[in-house]
């Protein structure tokens, strides 16, 4: 229900004149800070900011969020204007539904103020560290899981200045606390990440083990005072545009220049490993678990890869979002058999969970036609995303001498996608952090499908040895190529058998 206040700027002065229905679960001031979250992007705005505030306001606790901006001061300026409250509105085909979140107790830039996050990282009042901020953020080999030192992390390393990176602001932190026996803390990857909790330890012990002067006993104070519980994280959440911020403006009257969209549903599993307490997530939908690996590959195959496999096809043959890439014909009928024949048959789901009835709802979530996720943007670092997406499903199946015939399809669609140009001759861009060295390839190699399949199987920082060597994988994925090349995705879905 709309307001009739002007679109005024959104903050505790108009909390009064929203609808009931629409206003903040918690008062923001009045939780005091238990969280620290790095990242504060959309995806956190829309997804753990939403299940802390309501675990806060079902079950009580002192877990008020003070959200850290690693680079960008734009989300940070909004937010502080706007007495760290933001908007999220849920679309659907039946409508939108905004609310005002108020779960965030403060805000913080790492760049222009990174002591103050040190700071933050040692308040014995903070027991929960979360994180969203990408692979790359990491500093680790997506093959090797080793440091990979920049010039920027190997300063945080050597100590002196103030930290520039995430393992660097982690490092001084936990660092900071040890000296003020503040207690123990759990660091949660909400990543889109295999094994993200395994990879936020791996991180932080080889960043403390490498850290010049760092104080003595600090590898053990973190070993026996850390967590690193793993996650897995579900919502699809559309960058925010123009039209999230008039949206806004019509359902509620206000301007939130911080505002984000998503779609209604929304999944958190957690390993519940929290050596300091925690908030009542279970309150608020979340599921609390010894193993997230389950839930983890059921997500990034039968939800992620799918969603590769609708972008990639979905902007060979011109189609901007998700949900009109879905609606060409036959292409439904090909991700259910992906879903079913290979997906399904390459792991053990979670207890109580049907890995076909999961990936009916995955395309149903696909198909909402409110959510206008973009192919190419779906489509974008593809050689960071299919490994653990689509090639650990193949690998999994061959060992078992299955076939993966519809994992092979999803590789030569992003080969296809890679070549840079649509069915109808437009040319696609290609974002990739390996595009130099995937392009240089193509163009070197044979230009066939052979050739193409030849040059990309070449490159082990994206295929795997287990799928570059196999011989039936090969030729899948260059019959595939080769109909796409020849018939566009439309004629090839149609006669996929």
């Amino acid at each position: 229900m709309a307001v009739t206040v002007g679109a005024s700027r959104l903050g505790l002065g108009m909390v009064r004149h929203l609808p009931v229905e629409a206003r903040p679960l918690i008062r923001p001031g009045t939780v005091p800070t238990g969280v620290v979250h790095l990242g504060l992007g959309a995806f956190h705005r829309a997804h753990q900011a939403v299940f802390t505030e309501a675990a806060v306001g079902a079950a009580g606790g002192d877990w008020g969020i003070v959200a850290v901006a690693p680079r960008s001061t734009a989300v940070v300026e909004a937010l502080t204007a706007q007495d760290n409250l933001f908007t999220v509105s849920a679309l659907s085909a039946n409508g939108s539904a905004t609310r005002v979140v108020g779960a965030l107790s403060g805000v913080r830039h790492a760049a222009s103020d990174p002591d103050a996050v040190v700071a933050l990282l040692a308040d014995p009042a903070v027991r929960v560290v979360t994180l969203t901020v990408t692979e790359k953020a990491y500093h680790l080999d997506p093959v090797t899981g080793h440091l990979s030192p920049d010039s920027a992390l190997a300063a945080d390393l050597a100590g002196g200045a103030p930290p520039r990176t995430v393992p660097g602001l982690l490092l001084r932190g936990l660092a900071a606390r040890a000296a003020a026996d503040a207690g123990p803390v759990a660091l949660v990857s909400c990543d889109n990440l295999p094994a993200n909790g395994r990879r936020l330890r791996g991180m932080l012990d080889q960043t403390v083990g490498r850290a010049v002067g760092v104080p003595t006993g600090l590898v053990d104070w973190v070993a026996a005072n850390v967590s690193c519980p793993g996650t897995m994280v579900d919502r699809i959440v559309p960058a925010s545009t123009p039209e999230t911020i008039e949206a806004v403006r019509q359902a509620l009257g206000v301007t939130d220049l911080a505002a984000v969209a998503a779609e209604p549903y929304a999944q958190w599993v957690i390993e519940d490993d929290f050596p300091g307490g925690r908030p009542g997530w279970e309150h608020a939908g979340a599921v609390l678990t010894d193993d997230a690996g389950p839930w983890e590959r059921l997500k990034l195959r039968a939800l992620n890869g799918v969603h590769s496999a609708t972008a990639y096809l979905g902007a060979l043959a011109g189609r901007e979002t998700v949900a009109e890439a879905l609606e060409i014909p036959h292409l439904g009928d090909v991700l259910r058999r992906l879903i079913a024949e290979d997906v399904a048959a390459s792991f053990t789901p979670p207890d109580g969970v049907r890995v076909v009835d999961y990936g009916e709802q995955v395309l149903a979530r696909f198909g909402n036609p409110a959510i206008r996720h973009r192919t190419l943007q779906v489509a974008m670092d593809g050689s960071q995303k299919l490994p653990q997406r689509v090639l650990h499903t193949i690998v999994d199946l061959r060992a078992t001498g299955r076939s993966a015939r519809w994992g092979a399809l999803v590789v030569a669609s992003w080969l296809r996608f890679a070549l840079g140009y649509a069915d109808d001759g437009q040319p696609l861009p290609f974002q990739d952090p390996l595009a130099g060295p995937i392009r240089a390839a193509l163009s070197a190699g044979r230009q066939s499908p052979e050739g193409a399949v030849d040059a990309l199987f070449a490159l082990r920082e994206v295929i795997p040895v287990e799928v570059a060597e196999d011989d039936e994988v090969r030729a899948d994925v260059v019959a595939w190529l080769t109909a796409l090349q020849q018939h566009g995705v439309e004629a090839t879905v149609a006669g996929a058998r």
